[in-house]
């Protein structure tokens, strides 16, 4: 009787715990946490995991498709797991990888279409708390990682060092324009990166300015342009009002600078060095040679 009244008092103690509090397993070491996204915008997290003796665990990020889990050694072979969804994340228990004779444990699977689109911008909300990194398909020249341009380069990707959420924004074709500007014999390419139109484009040599007029509110603006045509530091208006911008230097040669305005109206970007004008430095020139040519000739005069 005491037999069946205390095994009754382990049930209903086990029912009492609150599930959503269960942990499975020690968190798993994870050498690396990926997630990549492919040129038809699929996206795969990986989590590189150091093989272990003891029951681990590992969180999986928002959007997970269990259908796509795999659990294996470097070789491919499977190894058993588990799913919990009880933790904000979900998780994933690996019984045991004590037996796995190939190296690290990759754990695969697919994300649920997370990625919003308007036109061709594309935008990814994503977080995880531990580092992880993004990386993209090799077209992909350029992202807005919360509203500040990255240029990748050679790079694939971005690394959230500590984890935390993000905000990434690309575009699946670049909507690009470029205005010419001439000065004197010079000609000068300033690109432009928008979606919103473009109108009433000018440089202004005197002022050191660029302007031109957006026709939408919150499309990013990028503009490319070499430091011989306007150099910074740069003050960016919105209507004769001071609005923040986030600059790159693509080189040595050229800035890309990004805004994104949130009323329409005329941009103006105001550097603080810009191409000379010839006529600026003629007296200057002909002064110069003066003082040079009177000493010779006096000179030959003496003789």
């Amino acid at each position: 009787m005491n037999k069946i009244i205390i095994t009754s008092l382990m049930i209903l103690t086990l029912i009492a715990i609150p599930v959503a509090n269960a942990q499975f397993g020690t968190p798993a070491y994870q050498k690396s946490t990926q997630v990549i996204i492919d040129e038809s915008q699929n996206i795969q997290a990986m989590h590189v995991i150091e093989s272990s003796n003891k029951l681990i665990m590992v969180n999986m990020f928002e959007g997970a498709i269990q259908d796509s889990i795999t659990v294996t050694d470097e070789n491919g072979k499977e190894i058993e797991f588990g799913i919990n969804n009880n933790s904000d994340y979900g998780a994933i228990t690996i019984f045991s990888s004590s037996d796995n004779t190939s190296g690290d444990t990759i754990v695969k699977y697919n994300l649920k279409n997370i990625l919003r689109q308007s036109d061709n911008l594309l935008t990814l909300n994503i977080g995880y708390p531990k580092t992880f990194s993004i990386l993209f398909s090799e077209k992909i020249e350029f992202i807005y990682l919360n509203n500040n341009i990255i240029n990748l380069g050679d790079n694939r990707g971005v690394t959230i060092n500590s984890g935390g959420y993000v905000n990434v924004e690309y575009y699946s074709e670049i909507p690009k324009l470029t205005k010419e500007v001439n000065w004197e014999e010079d000609k000068f390419n300033v690109e432009i990166i928008t979606e919103s139109q473009i109108d009433e484009f000018n440089f202004d040599q005197i002022a050191k300015s660029i302007s031109f007029k957006v026709n939408e509110k919150n499309k990013f603006v990028t503009v490319n342009m070499e430091h011989k045509l306007l150099g910074g530091p740069y003050v960016v208006l919105l209507n004769d009002e001071k609005i923040q911008y986030s600059k790159y230097s693509n080189n040595e040669n050229s800035t890309s600078l990004t805004i994104k305005p949130d009323s329409l109206g005329q941009i103006t970007i105001i550097g603080t060095t810009v191409i000379p004008e010839f006529s600026m430095f003629l007296p200057l020139i002909m002064g110069f040679l003066i003082i040079l040519t009177v000493p010779f000739m006096k000179k030959i005069s003496l003789r």
